[in-house]
């Protein structure tokens, strides 16, 4: 009998687990990447009608988009390794958010804690990453082929659209969660 409740409550915390991905993860990078390509597209369409508009502007667009691509694709992977393997931790975030008013305490912790062997430096990846980003539209708005706007624009699209890509298994109930 202790076997069935521990494979039930194990079931639980998964399916709380991919219930965050999908409400906390997916659907705001969902809504960002429309927005940011959506933005993205229009300052494009702006540069090609006001300024020249060369292959070099086309490689660095390009460019921009698949670094997004590439950071985005890289923490959708550490969040599926953490669902597949402390799903406790988005189910405990999913327990805490779902919690409203005075049931919630301020003292409370957010998440469980995480014991894994990179996780003191899982804070200066994502500040790595978000340097990236910032990094590389600043030097490609400063060489002058990719409108300022465009510069920083595309890459935050691109993270946005491939987490919302790398995640899709998530959405169909055949992605990371499943063992």
């Amino acid at each position: 009998m202790p076997k069935i409740i521990t494979a039930k409550r194990l079931e639980g915390e998964t399916e709380r687990a991919r219930t965050y991905v999908k409400t906390y993860i997916l659907f705001p990078s969902g809504l960002l990447g429309l927005i940011f390509i959506v933005a993205g597209t229009f300052s494009m369409a702006y540069q090609f009608m006001a300024q020249p508009y060369s292959w070099r502007t086309f490689l660095e667009s390009t460019g921009l988009l698949l670094c997004g691509v590439l950071l985005g694709w890289a923490q959708t992977r550490y969040h599926q390794y953490l669902l597949r393997e402390h799903p406790e931790h988005f189910a405990e975030r999913m327990r805490t958010f779902s919690r409203i008013g005075h049931s919630r305490s301020k003292k409370e912790s957010a998440t469980a804690p995480l014991d894994h062997r990179w996780r003191r430096l899982v804070p200066l990846s994502y500040l790595v990453g978000i340097g990236i980003l910032l990094g590389v539209s600043a030097l490609s708005s400063a060489a002058g082929h990719v409108y300022a706007v465009t510069a920083f624009l595309l890459p935050w699209a691109g993270f946005f659209w491939a987490k919302l890509f790398f995640w899709r298994g998530i959405l169909t109930g055949s992605g990371a969660g499943k063992k």
